[in-house]
């Protein structure tokens, strides 16, 4: 177990992120992952090949980024290892704070908020179409906020809790893997013509890795709204076991709905996707017409589980030295 180094990175993303200037300097690693994702796009994704051709093809893609991976996992961390001793997991540490999005999920969500106390709805629907991938242009603002909360819940499970998760389980080289699968199943996971075939194993493979913190996710939250004035863990609870499996995630609905119960909101609902409705399902009970308050009220449930979360991490860690 690997929750010192956990502990390291997220307390890291906390305090400073991924700076600016690092990032202009060398890119960022899922920028990094994504330059071979499409390389392997470009080179195995044709459309003249069969369907199970680019299938298979779509499989050693999947393989070839866990290789790549884990390798680069291991081979960063027997250098810090053989370079800096006692310092290596400190190092790993800032290191792998790379693979996480504590800080900047908080920022962009915040951003909505701001935006249409600010602005207004044209300013706010700009925002939040920085961080979510449907047709924003005719949202009203009840709608904007939906989107936005959404987002914080989902990416909560995707871009914290499921990285920490693998990286106190295996490590640099596990939370790498799993920034590796999810950054597939962004760019190639969908169901298009190009990528149904291309991007099955992806997306499949991130189902099934995204479960268990998908689950814990929505633990958090709900024990988010029991330290939270006003919020309710029952809701939170009896929400999260009627709908999670309405939405068509099998991980997505964990969060949204257990943030849904403790907010007394609803989300989810009819959205417009390349144009097209799709009529999904209202995950919770109570309001739909939402505002920028109730963005700002997800973000401090969201800032109360991340804080559970990092209190779990160092109760892990002192468990550890103690045994």
């Amino acid at each position: 177990m690997y929750a010192d180094l956990a502990l390291i990175a997220v307390v890291t993303e906390a305090a400073i992120g991924y700076p600016d200037a690092l990032y202009r300097l060398i890119g960022h690693p899922v920028t990094w992952i994504g330059r071979l994702i499409a390389w392997c796009d470009k080179a195995w994704n044709s459309a003249t090949d069969s369907f199970e051709e680019r299938r298979w093809r779509g499989i050693y893609t999947l393989v070839l980024l866990l290789a790549v991976s884990i390798l680069s996992g291991m081979i960063l961390t027997a250098a810090l290892t053989h370079l800096f001793g006692g310092l290596a997991v400190l190092l790993a540490g800032v290191a792998g704070s790379s693979l996480l999005a504590q800080r900047s999920l908080h920022a962009h969500v915040a951003a909505v908020a701001s935006a249409l106390e600010a602005q207004g709805i044209e300013a706010g629907r700009r925002a939040v179409s920085m961080i979510v991938g449907r047709d924003t242009r005719a949202l009203d603002e009840a709608a904007v906020s939906r989107a936005a909360i959404e987002s914080l819940a989902e990416n909560f499970s995707d871009g914290i809790v499921a990285p920490l998760f693998w990286m106190v389980v295996g490590g640099l080289p596990g939370a790498i893997a799993y920034k590796a699968v999810n950054t597939a199943d962004s760019m190639i996971g969908h169901k298009s013509e190009r990528y149904l075939a291309f991007g099955w194993a992806a997306a499949r493979f991130d189902d099934l890795i995204n479960l268990p913190a998908s689950r814990l996710s929505a633990l958090w939250f709900v024990l988010a709204a029991a330290l939270s004035p006003g919020l309710s863990p029952r809701r939170a609870l009896a929400v999260l076991f009627r709908d999670a499996g309405h939405h068509r995630s099998p991980n997505a609905g964990w969060p949204e709905a257990a943030m849904a119960g403790a907010l007394g909101i609803q989300l989810s609902g009819p959205r417009i996707y390349d144009g097209q409705e799709v009529a999904e399902r209202w995950v919770g009970e109570g309001r739909r017409d939402l505002g920028a308050g109730d963005i700002r009220a997800a973000l401090e449930l969201y800032r109360a589980a991340c804080g559970l979360q990092i209190a779990t991490l160092v109760a892990l860690v002192v468990v550890s030295l103690m045994f």
